[in-house]
């Protein structure tokens, strides 16, 4: 049996037994359910309740009206519903006093396929970023998936804090793709030669530009070299550009080979440094997006993470586009963008957030002496099993 499917299925058949238990689930949406016959027959329930459906105001048995007209509501939605699918429904919920706890359940499996839908999204956009050599896309699906990471949390009651997995989710490098990926390697070939030639550039890009910026391992650690040389003020050349990387080992363990170091130093530099590092960084952005967006999505489909740990972690992850992110700003001139103040009136309210974590801890309540029969043989539904909070 699957858990949530069983989740969704109580929550409805808890509402159907008791209209009552409505009024502790409007921190709850219909596209919190999976399936999407579910997802028409709560919204059909909170319609009835809004329109003050007599089942809402009675303190007694439950018309059997109040399941007759949520199943001819959803079927204006939804294909294949019959009167009997409630009666399943009701059927599948143990105790309907325990309708927040089922609730929080279906919140908890629309999160992880929120986050899951987010990160794909990130990944397609990054993907189709790289293939253009732009970042537009990607940093939009940033910010969207952000942002829903914070709504998110704020529904869950918790606080949106990026926090480091333990055990980081398994995520190969992500290269750049491979009608792209001999592009990027010839930008990264000519700034490093117009480095070595014209040593006075590093200043153009220092600043913004990281060794971690570069695809080719190798090119990564000849940048490591160059900017060595000129944080510590000594010439750059590529007798000791060469001589740097064989101090670093990078001869010695294969990262480098003279002939391929003697290939960039001595090629020829066109172009200026500051729009080849901005090319580079371009690329970089897009790996780091799609990178950012593997690792959610790794964690998103980890059923055994907590939503609040989903999306502290997710957050964390998205730390190092945002890293970069900043320096492709500045590298631009333009200063990141202070992020909107949050609203007092968004996400629900305290007591509702209380209600989505609320354990099965049993309410007072009647215990029912009968469940609505079908329809050709039964008028009454289930005495409601009232709730006082």
């Amino acid at each position: 049996m699957n858990p949530l499917l069983s989740a969704e299925q109580a929550v409805l058949g808890s509402v159907l037994i008791d209209p009552g238990q409505l009024a502790h689930l409007d921190w709850l949406e219909p596209d919190h359910f999976y399936r999407p016959i579910h997802q028409a027959l709560f919204a059909a329930l909170r319609k009835l309740r809004t329109e003050n459906h007599p089942a809402v105001a009675t303190g007694g048995r439950v018309p059997l009206s109040w399941v007759t007209d949520a199943v001819a509501e959803a079927g204006n939605h939804v294909r294949g519903l019959t009167v009997v699918y409630p009666h399943i429904l009701i059927s599948a919920c143990p105790r309907p006093e325990h309708a927040p706890v089922y609730g929080r359940m279906v919140l908890e499996g629309a999160i992880h396929r929120s986050v899951t839908a987010h990160a794909i999204r990130l990944h397609q956009a990054a993907r189709a970023d790289a293939l253009r050599g732009e970042v537009e896309g990607a940093l939009h699906h940033a910010d969207v998936l952000a942002g829903g990471l914070e709504d998110l949390a704020r529904r869950w009651g918790s606080e949106p804090r990026p926090a480091a997995p333990a055990t980081p989710p398994p995520t190969a490098p992500v290269a750049p793709p491979s009608v792209r990926a001999e592009q990027v390697a010839e930008d990264e070939q000519i700034l490093l030669a117009v480095l070595v030639e014209r040593p006075k550039a590093m200043d153009e890009v220092v600043g913004w530009l990281r060794p971690g910026d570069f695809a080719d391992p190798a090119h990564d650690q000849l940048y490591r070299c160059l900017g060595a040389l000129h944080h510590r003020g000594e010439p750059i050349d590529r007798i000791t550009v060469l001589w740097e990387a064989q101090r670093r080992g990078l001869l010695a363990n294969g990262t480098l080979t003279t002939e391929e170091l003697t290939a960039i130093c001595d090629g020829v530099g066109p172009g200026g440094a500051e729009w080849l590092g901005e090319q580079i960084m371009r690329s970089s952005v897009a790996r780091t997006a799609a990178a950012s967006a593997r690792a959610i999505r790794a964690l998103a489909e980890n059923e055994t993470l907590a939503p609040g740990r989903l999306i502290s972690h997710a957050l964390h992850a998205l730390e190092p586009l945002d890293e970069v992110r900043s320096r492709w700003q500045a590298a631009n001139g333009h200063p990141a963008p202070a992020p909107p103040p949050a609203s007092p009136t968004e996400g629900p309210p305290t007591a509702q957030v209380h209600a989505a974590l609320a354990r099965s801890t049993a309410r007072p309540a009647a215990r029912p002496s009968e469940r609505p029969g079908p329809a050709s043989t039964s008028s009454a539904a289930r005495p409601p099993s009232r709730t006082h909070g």
